[in-house]
């Protein structure tokens, strides 16, 4: 699955032959430096004239064979990257973004000198387990390093880049162990290599991605790493009484599916829960969106892709716990059978809905499936991902994902782990005011509260279908695409939330 080989070695860097050599540099009092003594006086000298003082990301570019003062290196290149204050009081989670911030500048330099293979050697001590801080630069290299071009013609005349081929970690001068450096490093691999996965299926078209593309990938994906899938599909969904689903199916020429895939160690006595939102093109339905603009809504199956995304890491990761991901999957179009505002359907678990604008039509799916996985696996917790709601940009931007939950324990596991992932998370409110909103004179509740508080009252609809299971949803519509721009965060589609659910589930205690 990882086209991009990651090895450490014991090669010391100063030997290394290839394309590029990353260094590290960090900056003390009064102008010193720390970084390999081996580049240590060329550094310096730049630094003098004002042109470096390793702030953080800063870079220089250095050719050795210009600089006989970088000794014998026989790297083509060398590129020096500033950490900023070396002393500099910083968490865990900062430090961890600052080298990932560092992996995606490594991968924009990797692209632009089209470099092939590189070698990273090892860093000052910042005070902070290297081996973390490790994870977190491959992480951030393979993010930064990602590209989707399989719809585009190729170039007969110019070879395209493909990306970085191998990256050598090099053992030499980290203070951790050996092993633990290339557990950390594989991990932070994987981990990307999943988010990759996610924006890769968040990137295709909507002719290319459907409810049975969802399907297909989930059994591909259980075959290749020892999960259990399984997939209900419309008449199953009908049989059960998930009118949610079949509801927003209704004006759609493709069939809906429920996919479930689970994790399941022997022995485990905890279970997780997590479901994502699948609606691989939402146009609205009757209540039609405007044209523009309409084209990101093949986006609107993020939290479907994060889900899975974050499944193909977990069975790497191999928890003692089981994990359970259920994605419903269908479209929302306005065919001549579309589910119209006034009509009244029933959900799984026997509520009414009166359906106000058809364009809510991710909370009835979810749902659904709320339901029906709550049941069906009688989880510890619930968390649910999704691209709900436009209210949540208005509130938070594109900087911060919006969570709300009935349970404060799960929402500060979310909080920490979206801290640690870099993905950061803001708590919004939920109670009994925002249920009133979504009241009904005909119907057990409504599926949409009017313009007020709206990711609020679409938390309130998800809230009735999970009794006293602790609950807690990511509303992502803010930060599934044009997420804060970061330099591993290319344009289009983040895969946020991936690297979130898998810390979540790596911190479970």
């Amino acid at each position: 699955m990882i086209h991009t080989e990651v090895v450490v070695s014991t090669e010391d860097p100063i030997s290394f032959k290839g394309d590029l050599l990353v260094c590290f540099v960090a900056s003390g009092r009064k102008d010193s430096l720390d970084c390999d003594k081996r580049i240590l006086q060329v550094v310096y000298e730049i630094q003098q004239l004002g042109d470096f003082s390793a702030k953080e990301n800063e870079c220089i570019l250095l050719y050795p064979s210009q600089h006989p003062k970088l000794l014998n290196s026989s790297a083509k290149r060398v590129l020096v990257i500033g950490l900023g204050e070396g002393k500099k009081k910083r968490s865990e989670a900062e430090l961890a973004e600052l080298f990932r911030l560092a992996g995606g500048t490594i991968s924009s330099y990797c692209e632009k000198y089209k470099v092939s293979d590189m070698m990273i050697s090892a860093g000052p001590d910042l005070g902070f387990n290297q081996a973390q801080l490790a994870e977190s630069l491959i992480e951030g290299v393979l993010l930064g390093d990602y590209r989707f071009s399989r719809f585009k013609k190729k170039d007969e005349k110019e070879k395209p880049y493909v990306g970085i081929e191998k990256i050598l970690v090099s053992a030499v001068g980290w203070k951790v162990k050996s092993t633990a450096l290339r557990r950390a490093v594989k991990k932070g691999a994987y981990t990307a290599v999943s988010a990759n996965e996610a924006r890769n299926m968040a990137n295709e078209p909507g002719n290319h991605w459907t409810a049975t593309h969802f399907a297909e990938y989930a059994k591909t994906m259980a075959d290749e790493l020892n999960l259990k899938c399984k997939t209900l599909n419309k008449a199953e969904m009908s049989k059960l009484g998930m009118g949610g689903i079949l509801a927003v199916n209704q004006g759609s020429s493709e069939p809906p599916k429920l996919v479930v895939l689970e994790h399941n160690p022997k022995n485990s006595k905890k279970t997780i829960l997590l479901i994502g939102k699948g609606l691989t093109f939402d146009s609205g339905g009757v209540s039609l969106k405007p044209a523009a603009g309409m084209q990101d809504m093949k986006y609107d199956m993020c939290g479907g892709a994060a889900v899975l995304g974050a499944m193909r890491a977990i069975a790497a990761d191999k928890p003692r716990i089981r994990v359970v991901a259920i994605v419903p999957a269908t479209d929302n179009m306005a065919g001549s059978a579309a589910l119209k505002p006034g009509d009244i359907i029933k959900h799984y678990n026997g509520l009414t809905s009166e359906i106000v604008n058809t364009d809510a039509e991710g909370r009835l799916i979810l749902a659904d499936a709320l339901a029906y996985g709550i049941e069906k696996y009688n989880p510890d917790c619930v968390v649910d991902v999704a691209t709900l709601t436009g209210a949540v940009i208005i509130g938070l931007g594109h900087h911060y994902t919006g969570l709300l939950s009935n349970d404060d324990k799960l929402a500060g596991r979310l909080l920490e782990a979206g801290d640690r992932a870099g993905e950061p998370v803001w708590r919004l409110p939920l109670g009994k005011e925002y249920s009133k909103q979504i009241e009904s004179k005909v119907a057990d509740i409504k599926n949409a509260g009017g313009r007020p508080g709206g990711t609020s009252t679409a938390a309130a609809y998800l809230e009735h279908f999970v009794g006293e299971t602790p609950w807690a949803h990511l509303d992502i519509a803010g930060t599934a695409w044009d997420f804060t721009e970061k330099t591993y965060i290319p344009k289009g589609p983040s895969g946020i939330m991936v690297r979130t659910l898998v810390q979540l589930v790596r911190d479970w205690r």
